[in-house]
Parts: structure tokens; sequence; C-alpha cells
């Protein structure tokens, strides 16, 4: 019985509602299974406490780059899955592009019921190689495969660890097993994708050309421009 089924007054606990047709009657999965899934689905996600109040309705819109953004996030929540592209929102440090992302993966379970899950660019390198001890009791293939087969991935700020082969190696396999699948995909980066004045690594630099390539053709390109909001908002927020 789905745990959120116990208290259902729809259902009196079963997990299913009777519905009358007149000579017959038929049972229906209750509402409260698919709540209980949605719930399952949150908790697996991976979300980091940190966002889990990201919403699209509590997206500071302080400027028309981020109200732009955040209109072509409300719009891939409604169609989706009419498109099969992902979303690579890109710029600086503290515009609001991991609380997009986030927010479009919490609206797409909650309304959709989506498979999703959420990983730091970083934090998912550093567990494939925390299997790489002779005591561990994990492996790489073990901590990829949700990776693959996520209905939803949203895979942060990549570009983020230093470029090496068996870092390109890693991620190229994940984008490349995501787009052979036509599983969607979407992604934050702090890297700009054209050079900029003050001479800093591009994305296409971070992270390889033919890898790049690949990102154009499975996302859509969301560049996001603003003042970092930790900097201003948040720290006028403190009141210590």
């Amino acid at each position: 019985m789905p745990s959120g089924a116990k208290n259902c007054s729809r259902c009196d606990g079963t997990g299913f509602q009777i519905l009358d047709q007149g000579e017959s009657t038929r049972a229906v999965p209750c509402k409260c299974r698919q709540e209980d899934r949605k719930t399952r689905i949150l908790h697996t996600s991976r979300i980091p406490r940190r966002y889990s109040n990201c919403t699209l309705e509590n997206f500071d819109q302080r400027n028309p780059s981020l109200t732009q953004a955040r209109g072509i996030a409300e719009r891939y929540v409604r169609e989706y899955p009419l498109h099969e592209v992902g979303l690579l929102f890109l710029g600086p440090c503290g515009v609001g592009k991991t609380h997009l992302a986030v927010a479009i993966l919490q609206a797409l379970i909650q309304t959709k019921g989506v498979n999703g899950l959420f990983y730091d660019y970083r934090d998912l390198l550093k567990e494939i190689q925390g299997t790489f001890g002779s005591t561990s009791e994990g492996s790489e293939m073990g901590i990829l495969a949700p990776v693959f087969a996520a209905e939803l991935l949203v895979l942060d700020d990549i570009g983020a660890r230093q470029p090496s082969a068996w870092v390109d190696e890693i991620l190229s396999h994940i984008i490349s097993h995501r787009y052979n699948e036509k599983r969607v995909t979407l992604l934050t980066s702090n890297y700009p994708d054209t050079a900029t004045r003050d001479g800093g690594p591009t994305l296409e630099e971070r992270i390889g050309t033919r890898l790049r390539s690949r990102l154009y053709e499975m996302c859509k390109i969301v560049q996001i421009d603003g003042d970092d909001y930790r900097i201003g908002a948040r720290q006028a927020g403190y009141r210590f």
C-alpha cells in the first residue's frame, strides 16, 4: 500500500477508488498513489536542501534578462515533453541559473510525475573517483546508471572542474548516452559561450569543441545577465 494512502479519505487507505458505473463498478488508482510517487521521486532526486524551495513563482525577476529566462522556463514546463531538447543556462555567478533549473525539475515532478535527478558536476566526478579505491563498495557504472536513466537530468555547473582527459571522457559519456537515448538534460555553466573582454576561458575551452557542438544539438541556450544576487539582495537581508 502506498504510504500516502493510509490517511486518504478518497480511498479509505486502499489506494483504489471504486467508481459506480450503473450495473457495474470499477476500481481505479486513487490520486494518493500518484501523489505518493511524486513524493518518492522528489526524495530521491538529490535536490540540495539549499535549493529545495526554489520555484518558478519565487524566482527574482529584477531585470529583463531574468524575466525572459523565467518565461522560457515556464513555457518549457507547460509544453514538456513536446520538445526533445533541454536547456543550457549560461551566465555569471549568482544570477539564478541553478534556481531556474531546479524550479523546472520540481515543477515537472509535481505536475507531470517526471522521474528527475539533480547532480552538481563536481560532486558527480568526485563520487565516481571515490569508487576507484580497492576498498570501495561502489562502482563507476553504479553511479552513472541513474544519471543515464533519468528522464530529466539537471547537471549543474559544467566546466567547473579543471579539464583533463578523464574529466572530458566522463562528461562526453554522459552527454552522448543521453543524446542517443533522447533523454532531456538541463545544464548550467558560469562560463560564457563566446570570448569576453577579460580574456577568461569560454565554455568550449572548458569542455572541448566536440562536446560543445553536441550541446548545441541537445539544448536551447538561455543566456542570463545580471548582478550577483548573493552580493546584493542577500547581503542586504542579513540583519546581524
